[in-house]
C-alpha cells in the first residue's frame, strides 16, 4: 500500500499526544498521595517509558503483533527484524505504527501503579512491569489487534480490553502480596496537592484525543467521531460524578469532578469510534454512575486501592466494553440494532481478559514476592519511599 502524509503525520501527532498522558498520569497519581511518596509515585510512571519502550522495541511488538498463533505473536520481529524504512501498516510506515502502539504499552502498566503507591520496593517494581508487558500485555494486546482469537470479533476501538482491564484487575490482583497502607481506615490520609492532580487530569484528556481518534490509524471520519466521543463521553461523566457527589456530600469537589472524566474517558476508549456522539454521552452518564459506586463500595469490601484503579480504570474498563456491544453503530452493530451477538462475544472479551491478567499478576507477584520482595519494610513505609527509594524529597521546605 501507499504511505498517504496526512495519515503519517496525524499518527505521529497521536503518538506524541499518548505520550504526553504518561506525565499527565503522573501528575494525577501524584497529586492525590502523600507528600512524602510523590517523587516515588511519579517515578512509578516516568520509568515505564523507560523500560517498556525498550521491551516494546526488543520483543514486544513482535508478541503482540507478530504472526503467530491464536494467543500469541511469533518472534520474527524480535528487534525489529525485517522491518525497515520502507514498511507499511495500512497508509503509514510500520514504523509509526509501532510507535504509537508502543505508547500504549507504556501507558498500561503505569497505570497500575496507582493502586499500589507507597509500599512496592522500586526494583520490584521495575521487574513487576517488565515481566507484566512481556506476559500479560502483549498476549491480550495479540487477541484483540493482533490476529489472535478476538481480532475482528470483539470492539475495542482503543483499549478498553487491551489496556484498561487488564490493568485495573491487574492492581487488584497485586494488592494480595502488598497489603493495605499503614494507618489505611485508621489515618487520614488525604492528597497532598489536589492542584498537580486536576494539572494532570487536563492533560491526560488531552492526550486521550491521540490515544482514542488515533487509533483510526488514518486522519479520516472515524477519527473525527472519534475525537467528538472523546470529547462528549467524559463531559457526561464528570458532571454525572459531580452530580452524585453533591447529593452525597453537600459539596461538589474538583477531585470528584476529575476523577469522573477518568471514568468518562476510560470508558469511551473502547467504542470511540464505533458509537454516535449522542450514545457517546451516554455511555459517559453511565460509567459515571457505576464507577463512582465502585469507588464507594472499595470500603465495604476492605481493599485498599490507593488511588481507584480498579474502580475507574477496571470497572470503567468492562462498563465501556459492553456498552461498546449495547451501542455500535458505526463500521460495526450493536444490541440496539438487534446484533445481540456482538454483546455475547464483548463479554467473553471481559472474562478472557479478566481472568487471564488477573491470574498472570497473582503468578508474577508470587515469584517476585518470594525472591526480592514487594513490600517495604515498615520503618520505609513510615519514612516514605521518596526517601527510602530515591534519596530525594520533593519539597525542600
Amino acid at each position: 500500500m501507499t504511505i498517504v502524509a496526512a495519515d503519517t503525520g496525524w499518527m505521529l501527532i497521536s503518538s506524541a499526544l499518548v505520550l504526553l498522558m504518561v506525565p499527565g498520569l503522573a501528575l494525577f497519581y501524584g497529586g492525590l498521595v502523600q507528600r512524602k511518596n510523590v517523587l516515588s509515585s511519579m517515578m512509578h510512571s516516568f520509568v515505564a517509558m523507560g523500560v517498556i519502550a525498550i521491551e516494546w522495541v526488543v520483543i514486544g511488538y513482535s508478541l503482540a503483533f507478530g504472526t503467530g498463533n491464536w494467543f500469541i505473536g511469533g518472534l520474527g520481529h524480535v528487534f525489529l527484524r525485517d522491518i525497515n524504512l520502507y514498511s507499511v501498516t495500512g497508509t503509514i510506515p510500520t514504523y509509526a505504527f509501532i510507535a504509537f502502539q508502543g505508547m500504549f504499552a507504556i501507558i498500561t502498566p503505569a497505570l497500575i501503579s496507582g493502586a499500589i503507591v507507597g509500599r512496592i520496593k522500586f526494583k520490584s517494581y521495575i521487574t513487576f512491569i517488565l515481566l507484566w508487558g512481556i506476559i500479560v500485555y502483549a498476549p491480550i494486546c495479540h487477541w484483540v489487534w493482533g490476529g489472535g482469537f478476538l481480532t475482528n470479533k470483539a470492539l475495542d476501538f482503543a483499549g478498553g480490553t487491551v489496556v484498561h482491564i487488564s490493568s485495573g484487575i491487574s492492581s487488584l490482583a497485586l494488592l494480595t502480596y502488598l497489603g493495605k497502607r499503614r494507618g489505611y481506615g485508621i489515618d487520614s490520609i488525604k492528597p497532598h496537592n489536589v492542584t498537580l492532580t486536576l494539572i494532570g487530569a487536563g492533560l491526560l484528556w488531552f492526550g486521550w484525543f491521540g490515544f482514542n481518534a488515533g487509533s483510526a490509524l488514518a486522519a479520516n471520519e472515524v477519527a473525527a467521531v472519534a475525537f467528538l466521543t472523546t470529547l462528549v463521553a467524559p463531559a457526561a461523566a464528570g458532571l454525572c460524578w459531580m452530580a452524585l457527589e453533591w447529593h452525597h456530600l453537600g459539596h461538589p469537589t474538583s477531585l470528584g469532578f476529575s476523577t469522573g472524566v477518568l471514568a468518562g474517558l476510560v470508558a469511551i476508549t473502547p467504542a470511540a469510534g464505533f458509537v454516535t456522539p449522542v450514545a457517546a454521552i451516554t455511555i459517559g452518564l453511565i460509567a459515571g454512575i457505576i464507577c463512582y459506586t465502585a469507588v464507594e463500595l472499595k470500603g465495604r469490601f476492605g481493599y485498599d486501592d490507593s488511588l481507584d484503579v480498579f474502580g475507574v480504570h477496571g470497572v470503567g474498563g468492562m462498563t465501556g466494553a459492553l456498552l461498546t456491544g449495547i451501542f455500535a453503530s458505526i463500521g460495526a452493530t450493536g444490541l440496539l440494532l438487534g446484533n445481540s451477538s456482538q454483546l455475547v462475544t464483548q463479554l467473553e472479551g471481559v472474562v478472557a481478559s479478566a481472568v487471564y491478567a488477573s491470574v498472570c499478576t497473582l503468578i508474577i507477584g508470587f515469584v517476585i514476592n518470594k525472591t526480592m520482595g514487594l513490600k517495604v519494610s515498615e520503618s520505609e513505609e513510615n519514612i516514605g519511599l521518596d526517601q527510602t527509594q530515591h534519596g530525594e524529597v520533593a519539597y525542600n521546605i
